[in-house]
């Protein structure tokens, strides 16, 4: 019986704020990757999620769907760390323009500042603007997605603070007679 209990109350907690960075993270690097693909086979960039194995793996594989599928899920665990540095800097911002923000910051940080390691990758001023354009949409999306989960979640905890700390009234409705 008291198992049964224990068992029904861990089912009830809820996921612990790190816990749900982690999460929104990892899903929002492989979704938004994904979409990054189909991009990448409708011709609207010309980049796709396996330039990341580039600076590290050898071989033509990484080139084929494993690398494809190998190369999402390293996004996902890339995007995890960009979650974390949200949670860290921004979290306490309650605006859908943060994440735009923190999503253009991501989009230069890797296409500017970390595009001399990735060698297939063209120097930012000789991308194709349908390139860019998708590009900068995608990593806006991500960021929209990372910050309004991870701001939303900590709105929620402050008002659970607060409403816990409130004094309790009781309030009879005859107050003002």
């Amino acid at each position: 019986m008291e198992n049964k209990q224990q068992s029904h109350d861990e089912k009830d907690r809820p996921m612990s704020f790190i816990a749900l960075v982690i999460w929104t993270g990892m899903f929002g690097g492989i979704f938004w990757s994904l979409i990054g693909y189909v991009g990448y086979v409708f011709n609207f960039t010309e980049i796709r999620p396996n330039i990341i194995l580039e600076p590290w793996a050898i071989g033509s594989w990484k080139y084929g769907w494993l690398g494809t599928v190998i190369s999402i899920i390293a996004i996902g665990f890339f995007s995890t760390g960009a979650a974390f540095a949200y949670y860290l800097m921004l979290r306490k911002f309650k605006t859908v323009f943060i994440g735009m923000g923190f999503g253009i910051a991501l989009f230069a940080c890797v296409f500017i500042v970390l595009n001399p390691i990735f060698p297939s990758m063209a120097p930012f001023l000789e991308l194709k603007r349908d390139t860019i354009i998708t590009s900068v949409c995608l990593y806006i999306l991500y960021g929209v997605f990372v910050g309004y989960t991870i701001s939303y979640e900590e709105n929620e905890i402050q008002i659970k603070k607060w409403k816990e700390t409130k004094p309790a009234t009781t309030l009879t409705g005859n107050e003002g007679e």
